[in-house]
């Protein structure tokens, strides 16, 4: 048969040895359909000469019924359902051989060969889209010297971390990176589902398996071939091809008793009619195809429409728990914020001179320069924006929520949020005992060798999407929404009432923001939606957490259930939708695998289905669930 079962392969080698597989048992088929014409024709010429016949018929039979009993054996003896058809076909052909009807012995596994081939094809499409992806990424780079100007073409695979590489017009990133030289525009679809080009410059990220759309960059390697935020995404899109959801479960608790039911049922009705035929029909009719597909079919169609809109499903709680949310919990800054903050105002202790204020922010750069956090970026934004320089921090350690300390040659930097420092033991000014109320994003202070030398504050956007995807969080049955943030409660309050979220927690750590989920969790399902870096504690407490803008960052990708590739608040009430929309279509699939196989073993019961027209009408359910999950993929 057509089906596979390598579980322990990896994704890569399971795609190859289903293709091997099937190009095997396409030959076998070949071969037997040669000898089942070859029987027939001697029968035309020799019709006294039975047992010639009869030996070239029984080599046909073996071809096809050797491999699909040693699948029948592995499957009963280690009581794997999957292998529930061969168990089947195998029984039904033994009944044909010895009931005579060798012709159909060779026809019945001939004909459900071909017809699974084109099944399967059906399901490994998935993995066709997977090995598609794959080859966004490109194989080869451009390595440049900038002393010699000399560029040399390389494996991509060969390149390590500082090099330089050139990315032309029109050719793939093949790693991770930061661009040293030039501006473009880049098409990240294959991550972000974004249909606008982005446009980069230099200091700006750059990720495998987007392209170059117009001028020449020159990048810096940030992560090796294997090590880019393109091959963790690809891993993980096999690894969730084996998702296994409870109504896939249930399916396979009910397979143990469906084979004995079958053959009772079989059994029955040879006693009854005295007619073998009819019991070969309905085995043949009963080959649970369509049972194998109730669960698998929807997922594959629910991971091409969620990668399309740059959404990563990584396991079963999309179904399992996304479905009956009732709070969805979110960090305020860059996630219903844009998070692309900007300084508003630089404070400077003392003297607030311009050479005061620049060398703060030097200071501050230099700590900054190490961190992905957006308040970080905007500090190095706006340094390289006034041409301040600034080395990069040695031994530079991250406080989750709270703030950074680093080396310099002039001594410890502490770089952080007021709780931060006076966690240090850093006392603060009586000019700056109350936080500026004018701006909505954070206030971080900065101090050297336990000396403050100023604030810095930050002015953040709601994004434009948020009011209209919290009202379809709204739509799909979300009773309540929470925004925690560790800003102000003015900033917060005023962003809550600008997104038209129910409630906001302001002044938050991270701890107090996981107790808080926890609280929240034991009223109902709870869905945590942030940017998976401060924010991995909650991701991880929640029912399902959700990551926000996932491109680039692996504590993201690797810390939540789902990952936005982009910042698309949108996305979040679609993918309750597409969870909601997958769970129906499984139980649809249900009743269609389980109402098809009964009207087909009644109508063979019957006489109204032979055995040979079974081999063809048995796949009607399979093919029905197939078209019924094709429509998630129509989903927007």
């Amino acid at each position: 048969m057509a089906q596979n079962h390598l579980a322990d392969l990896s994704a890569e080698e399971l795609s190859r040895a289903d293709k091997r597989q099937i190009t095997r048992n396409l030959t076998a088929d070949l071969v037997a359909l040669g000898a089942l014409l070859a029987a027939f024709a001697y029968e035309r010429i020799f019709p006294a000469r039975t047992a010639v016949a009869a030996a070239i018929y029984l080599v046909g039979i073996l071809i096809e019924w050797i491999p699909m009993l040693v699948s029948a054996i592995k499957g009963f003896l280690s009581k794997n359902m999957d292998h529930a058809m061969e168990i089947l076909v195998a029984i039904a052909v033994v009944a044909c051989f010895l009931d005579g009807q060798f012709a159909l012995a060779i026809l019945v596994p001939l004909i459900l060969n071909i017809v699974h081939f084109f099944e399967e094809r059906s399901v490994m499409g998935g993995r066709d889209v997977i090995d598609g992806l794959k080859k966004m990424q490109s194989d080869t780079a451009i390595l440049y010297d900038p002393e010699s100007k000399e560029e040399k073409e390389i494996s991509a695979k060969e390149l390590s971390v500082g090099q330089l590489i050139l990315i032309k017009p029109g050719c793939a990133i093949p790693v991770d990176g930061e661009i040293v030289q030039g501006d473009s525009a880049i098409d990240q679809k294959s991550l972000t589902g974004e249909p606008v080009p982005a446009t980069v410059s230099v200091g700006d990220k750059v990720f495998a398996g987007t392209y170059n759309i117009d001028g020449v960059l020159t990048v810096r390697v940030e992560k090796e071939y294997n090590d880019t935020s393109f091959s963790k995404i690809l891993n993980l899109l096999q690894e969730s091809e084996r998702i296994q959801i409870p109504e896939a479960r249930i399916v396979d608790r009910f397979m143990y008793y469906y084979i004995p039911l079958v053959l009772a049922i079989a059994a029955a009705v040879a006693l009854a009619t005295s007619d073998i035929s009819k019991a070969i029909s309905i085995l043949v009719v009963s080959c649970p195809c369509g049972h194998m597909l109730i669960s698998s079919a929807p997922m594959i169609a629910a991971l091409a429409v969620s990668t399309k809109r740059g959404i990563l499903i990584k396991n079963s709680k999309f179904v399992e728990q996304l479905c009956d949310v009732e709070t969805v919990v979110f960090d305020k800054t860059g996630t219903v914020t844009e998070g692309d903050l900007a300084v508003a105002d630089v404070e400077a202790c003392g003297a607030e001179g311009e050479e005061n204020v620049s060398r703060m922010l030097g200071v501050i750069g230099s700590i900054s320069s190490g961190s992905l956090h957006p308040a970080s970026k905007a500090v190095v934004a706006l340094c390289r924006e006034r041409g301040i320089e600034f080395p990069q921090a040695e031994d530079i350690k991250e406080h989750i929520g709270r703030g950074m300390e680093g080396k310099l040659p002039a001594g410890t930097v502490l770089y952080g949020s007021r709780h931060f420092m006076q966690e240090q033991g850093i006392t603060l000014p009586e000019v700056f005992e109350n936080e500026p109320q004018v701006h909505t994003g954070p206030v971080n202070y900065v101090a050297l060798n336990g000396v403050l030398l100023g604030r810095i504050s930050f002015v953040d956007r709601l994004r434009p999407e948020a009011p209209e995807s919290i009202e379809a969080l709204r739509a799909e049955g979300v009773k309540k929404t929470v925004m925690l943030t560790g800003d102000k409660s003015e900033a917060a309050e005023r962003i809550r009432a600008e997104a038209g979220i129910d409630e906001a927690f302001a002044g938050l750590l991270p701890e107090d923001k996981l107790e808080r989920v926890k609280a929240i969790r034991a009223e109902g399902g709870t869905v945590v939606v942030g940017d998976g870096i401060n924010d991995a504690l909650a991701l991880k407490e929640a029912d399902v957490g959700i990551a926000m803008g996932a491109m680039g960052s692996d504590t993201a990708i690797q810390s939540a259930d789902i990952a936005l590739m982009n910042n698309n608040l949108r996305n979040i009430p679609f993918a309750v939708k597409l969870a909601k929309k997958t769970r129906g279509t499984m139980y649809q699939n249900i009743a269609i695998a389980f109402a098809s196989s009964a009207v087909m073993m009644l109508l063979s019961g019957f006489g109204v289905i032979t055995a040979l027209a079974g081999a063809f009408l048995h796949n009607i359910g399979a093919f029905i669930i197939l078209i019924n999950s094709a429509r998630l993929t129509k989903l927007e």
